[in-house]
C-alpha cells in the first residue's frame, strides 16, 4: 500500500450554515464515495478527516453534533479517524506518521471547502514529499465574499455583489495554483479509471 485517500471535512457541519444554499456541489459526497470505493477496491489507504473547533459553540464544535460523515460516506473498521483543528490535515494530527508507518508516498485529496482545507492539505502534503493527486470535482466550496465586505450578510446579496469570488471562479484559481506545481489535478473519472 503506497497511496492514500484523504477525505476531508465531508461533514454536517457545513450542511448546517447559510451559505450551504450556494455550494459548488452539494452532492459531493456522493463523488467522494466514488472515491473511496476505488480506493478500497484497490487495497489503498483511505482516512477521514472532520474539522473540529471546541468550545466555540459554532457548527464545528463537537458538542453541537454537526461533526459527523454526511449520509453515504462511513468509515470502514481500521480506516483512520482524525479529528484538525487546523485547515491543513497535518498540522494538528498525526497523519503524516499514519502515511510513513504504512509506506504511503502518494495521496489524493478530496473533500471540503476546495480552497481552503482541501487545497492547504494538498500544498503541505506536496512540501512534505508526497505526489499529490487533487481530485478537483470531488471537492465543493462556496463564494467567497470579498476581504473589504461584510461576511456576514445573507448569502443572497453575497451572491449578488459582483466582488464575490463565484464557486467556478475559486475552483479554477485552485486548479491553476496547484497543477504543475503541488499536485496532479484530476477527475474521479480519471481516478477510477486507472
Amino acid at each position: 500500500m503506497n497511496r492514500a485517500l484523504i477525505v476531508i471535512d465531508v461533514q454536517e457541519s457545513f450542511r448546517q450554515r447559510p451559505n450551504w444554499a450556494a455550494t459548488s456541489d452539494q452532492n459531493v459526497a456522493e463523488k467522494v464515495a466514488r472515491l473511496v470505493d476505488h480506493a478500497r477496491a484497490r487495497g489503498d489507504l483511505v482516512v477521514w478527516v472532520l474539522h473540529h473547533e471546541p468550545g466555540t459553540g459554532n457548527v464545528f464544535d463537537p458538542a453541537r453534533g454537526f461533526c459527523t460523515y454526511i449520509e453515504g460516506l462511513k468509515p470502514e473498521g481500521g480506516e483512520p479517524e482524525l479529528a484538525k483543528t487546523s485547515h491543513n490535515a497535518f498540522t494538528t494530527t498525526n497523519l503524516q506518521q499514519l502515511l510513513t508507518e504504512r509506506g504511503v508516498r502518494e495521496v489524493a485529496v478530496c473533500g471540503i471547502r476546495t480552497e481552503q482545507c482541501c487545497e492547504t492539505t494538498a500544498r503541505v502534503a506536496s512540501d512534505l514529499g508526497y505526489a499529490v493527486d487533487f481530485v478537483v470535482d470531488a471537492t465543493a466550496t462556496h463564494p467567497i465574499p470579498h476581504r473589504d465586505s461584510d461576511y456576514d450578510r445573507p448569502i443572497e446579496e453575497i451572491l449578488a455583489d459582483p466582488l464575490t469570488l463565484q464557486t467556478a471562479e475559486v475552483i479554477e484559481r485552485t486548479v491553476y495554483a496547484l497543477a504543475g506545481r503541488f499536485a496532479t489535478v484530476s477527475t474521479v473519472d480519471e481516478v477510477t479509471a486507472r
